[in-house]
């Protein structure tokens, strides 16, 4: 009987963990919310220059760290503050859209609204503390 060698595996361990490692981050990207974008720099001269999009701020008067939202869907979408980490921290707003979107005091945009008509801007939104937000599309 012949006997055979037993084959080994030589690929190295460390690159056997990076391929899930990156298959998992990939998937994690294409899960995340198209409807809004994370905190960006407001050094630019425009504070709000999208189209279509309502612009949250950090600091009154359009300052401070900035916050986009946009709807990509019909009728529009409610999109949670708390879960991007912008819980209690708008305190203006910029709504470069031509429909009205809607801030609310509680995490899934039910209640009364704090309206912010199209193509306008709020520069403080006093002691109103937002937790979510309505965009149309």
């Amino acid at each position: 009987m012949r006997n055979h060698p037993q084959t080994t595996d030589t690929t190295p361990l460390r690159r056997k963990l990076i391929a899930p490692t990156l298959t998992a981050t990939a998937l994690l990207a294409l899960a995340t919310p198209a409807t809004a974008a994370p905190a960006a720099d407001t050094t630019t001269d425009e504070p709000c220059p999208f189209t279509a999009t309502l612009c949250l701020f950090e600091g009154e008067n359009y300052t401070g760290e900035r916050f986009t939202v946009s709807s990509l869907v019909e009728p529009g979408t409610c999109v949670s503050l708390v879960d991007h980490g912008w819980a209690g921290r708008v305190n203006s707003a910029i709504n470069t859209d031509p429909d009205s979107a809607a801030l609310f005091a509680n995490d899934d945009c039910i209640g009364g609204p704090y309206q912010v008509p199209g193509n306008s801007t709020i520069a403080d939104l006093g002691t109103f503390t937002p937790l979510s937000v309505w965009v149309t599309d």
